[in-house]
């Protein structure tokens, strides 16, 4: 699969989810289903993970990131 297909997938799902459930759910909730939408397509999914960042010299672990496997 293309990353053009990929990108067809998670906009077909996000709008599914945007036409269902509409605004204004915290974000987490949209993240979850999201998730649920694209192992639903077969598409492999990670939801957020530990990803350490730099800043003036100090690195923080506590910041996550969203990472799609693939």
């Amino acid at each position: 699969m293309t990353e053009n297909e990929i990108a067809r997938q998670v906009l077909d799902a996000a709008f599914v989810i945007h036409t269902k459930l509409g605004p204004g759910l915290l974000e987490t909730v949209y993240e979850v289903v999201l998730a649920h939408e694209l192992r639903k397509k077969k598409l492999p999914v990670e939801r957020q993970r530990p990803m350490p960042n730099m800043y003036d010299g100090i690195r923080f672990d506590e910041a996550l990131s969203p990472r799609f496997a693939g």
